[in-house]
């Protein structure tokens, strides 16, 4: 089964070796994604709502390019640095997912720079491309 990288328009190069997105069989996995800029610079410091909305932003734009919806998405792994966090990247979360919420789990743990609070890795359904 061929994988096609997913990078939206204006992707900036990636921290590490890999992809935005990658589809294969109609089933889109998200990378990891953190509250960075083209230049892997955290935006939002400080803020976890404000970064939860630029991560969910990325995703979406992803989802986007693959030709799928954040309806498709049906699953989420967030990773967050502290419990007091959740209940802001909640709310900012319920705004991307109103109706049916995916699946999803959520672990506290440190992540690549000390200043990002959120990351989250999705997996969507979006078919095949044309």
């Amino acid at each position: 089964m061929p994988m096609k990288p997913i990078i939206p328009a204006g992707s900036g190069k990636p921290l590490a070796p890999y992809s935005p997105g990658a589809l294969a069989d109609g089933v889109l996995y998200v990378s990891g994604t953190l509250p960075f800029d083209r230049d892997n610079n955290v935006v939002h410091v400080g803020d976890p709502a404000a970064q939860a909305r630029h991560v969910l932003n990325t995703i979406k734009s992803v989802v986007e390019t693959a030709g799928g919806t954040m309806a498709d998405v049906t699953f989420n792994a967030i990773f967050i640095t502290d419990w007091s966090h959740y209940a802001a990247i909640n709310a900012v979360y319920a705004e991307f997912f109103p109706g049916d919420k995916p699946a999803r789990y959520c672990v506290q743990c440190g992540l690549v720079k000390p200043d990002a609070l959120v990351e989250i890795a999705t997996t969507a359904h979006v078919g095949t491309p044309a």
